[in-house]
This record gives C-alpha cells, structure tokens and sequence, in this order.
C-alpha cells in the first residue's frame, strides 16, 4: 500500500471471564479510532482541497452550534 495506513495490526487480550461480545466492542472501537475506514472512504473520489476545506468550516459551524445548545 503506497503512502498509506500499512501493516497495522490490533490486539485485543480477552480477559478472563470477559464475554466475547465485550472484547468485540473494544475491537470495532480501536479499529474506529485508527481512522482506516474514513480514509478508505476519502480516497474512493477525488475531493478538491477547496471542497474538502468547505466541509471541514460546515461541520466545525454544526459542531459550535451543538455546543452552544447544551452550554
């Protein structure tokens, strides 16, 4: 994979005791905070930087509002 998120792998220890349902949860969390999938879905269409930056201001806006609702 040519510039890219390569050759990571996640490792989750199963505690004793610990249902496979809970130790399922911590994995689909680590594997999001990683990022793989948003970049896999960034790269299927080209986004120009000026269409990309509008996105980044509409969602920090959406973002701002939602806190100064719950403030």
């Amino acid at each position: 994979m040519k510039g890219g998120i390569s050759g990571i792998m996640i490792i989750i220890n199963v505690k004793d005791g610990e249902s496979l349902d809970k130790a399922l949860k911590r994995f689909k969390k680590k594997f999001e905070k990683t990022g793989v999938l948003r970049e896999l879905r960034s790269r299927q269409a080209f986004e120009k930087k000026s269409v990309t930056r509008r996105h980044v201001v509409k969602h920090a806006i959406y973002k701002q509002g939602m806190n100064a609702e719950t403030v």
